[in-house]
């Protein structure tokens, strides 16, 4: 999502008059847009403001994202940053014209792979999560308005649409929910691909799986979040569902791939969060109960962070960061298998594949389930194009191929 928000922001600022500077020490003006998901990213925006400003005092520095509506950011920072603007305010520091900033057009890094924000802002405020705080409730684009920016994307020529949102399943635009608007950008004419992140499995229905499942230009790859598989601490997150619950979506979605494509392969990826305020070793093991049973593809493992005006934020952190660290390896391993295992039915399939850079004769590109291939071939300019490729060995965390 802050990929998707600093494309707008640049695309907004040159409209301003502003020309991107070659390097960050040359600018007038740097625009941090910032993540505060956990400490190590939000400690890696201080050293960067903090240094920037030491060498360049006359540099303006603005602050966005996710910190810049945090009191004790502002308090900490107010010396070195200039202004602090959430990013759906950015626009209206500019101009006393009041603008949504999901309408500006942005200046895309990439020709081939876009990114679409959907909607903004969650309703569910996860215990952990500062996301509500930082972005503020949902509010969802108007589904003409997406359909419009995805058709003009694929007359250019884009193959991979990534719709965003923190909560895509909550999407709503008079009586259009998610799963009407996958049918309807399903429709666009052009051979492209549709992807989306993030969702909550407390709103994921059974309608939305068979949309997923039924429609062609929809990729075979779910990601669905548990961050716990221990019910007390899913309690305590405020999830508001149950491992039980959770691991029958997960049958649902691989019965409805099986039965509308049956001849396609399909990946199911995850978060999981080790080491939350009084997760015993017990409770812990629940997760890596999960993630055998899930047979996960990918996950993404955040060790515990606390952060401030969320819930968690007022309880003890009273796991240690060893502990942590031993938890996360525990569930790692766990991954390894499983991620070799689903890998291995790739090999000797003949699958579409998005090249996405070359270096020197080897293209690294995407399958459609969002596995990483790497294919050696003299073959020239490949990027940005879907081919196919016949996969020819597995390894933990890509594939390799040949043409």
């Amino acid at each position: 999502m802050n990929v998707s928000d600093s494309e707008r922001i640049a695309s907004f600022l040159e409209k301003q008059g502003f020309i991107l500077a070659k390097k960050t020490e040359l600018a007038d003006l740097v625009v941090f847009n910032t993540c505060g998901i956990r400490q190590t990213a939000e400690n890696r925006a201080y050293g960067m403001i903090h240094d920037l400003r030491k060498k360049h005092k006359d540099t303006k520095i603005i602050l966005t994202g996710c910190l810049a509506n945090r009191k004790d950011v502002q308090i900490r920072m107010k010396k070195v940053v200039d202004l602090f603007t959430e990013i759906k305010d950015f626009p209206k520091n500019f101009s006393k014209k009041q603008m949504n900033y999901l309408c500006i057009k942005p200046k895309h890094t990439n020709k081939f792979q876009a990114y679409v924000p959907i909607m903004t802002g969650c309703n569910k405020f996860c215990s952990y999560c500062v996301v509500p705080y930082a972005r503020g409730r949902e509010i969802s684009r108007p589904a003409k308005e997406i359909e419009k920016e995805v058709q003009a994307l694929i007359k250019k020529g884009y193959k991979h649409i990534i719709l965003l949102g923190q909560n895509v399943n909550s999407y709503k635009d008079d009586g259009i929910n998610f799963s009407k608007l996958l049918k309807k950008i399903n429709t666009i004419p052009g051979n492209f691909w549709i992807s989306f992140v993030s969702s909550h499995p407390k709103d994921f229905s059974n309608e939305l799986i068979e949309t997923i499942a039924k429609c062609k230009k929809v990729c075979e790859w779910v990601h669905l979040p548990i961050q716990s598989g221990n019910d007390k601490i899913l309690e305590r997150m405020n999830r508001r569902y149950t491992q039980k619950h959770y691991l029958g979506l997960i049958k649902k979605i691989r019965l409805a791939f099986k039965k509308y494509k049956p001849d396609s392969l399909y990946s199911i990826s995850s978060d999981i969060i080790v080491g939350f305020p009084g997760e015993t070793k017990k409770q812990f093991m629940d997760s890596a109960e999960v993630a055998q049973k899930a047979k996960f593809d990918m996950v993404f493992f955040g060790q515990f962070s606390p952060r401030p005006e969320t819930v968690a934020w007022k309880i003890k952190d009273n796991v240690s960061k060893k502990e942590k660290v031993r938890r996360e390896k525990i569930l790692n391993e766990i991954l390894k298998k499983t991620a070799t295992e689903n890998n291995k039915k790739y090999v000797g399939r003949k699958i579409d594949i998005l090249i996405e850079k070359q270096i020197n004769n080897i293209y690294f590109g995407k399958t459609r389930t969002m596995k990483n291939v790497k294919i050696k071939s003299k073959i020239k300019n490949l990027v940005g194009k879907i081919v196919k490729a016949k996969i020819t060995k597995a390894n933990i965390w890509n594939l390799e191929a040949s043409f």
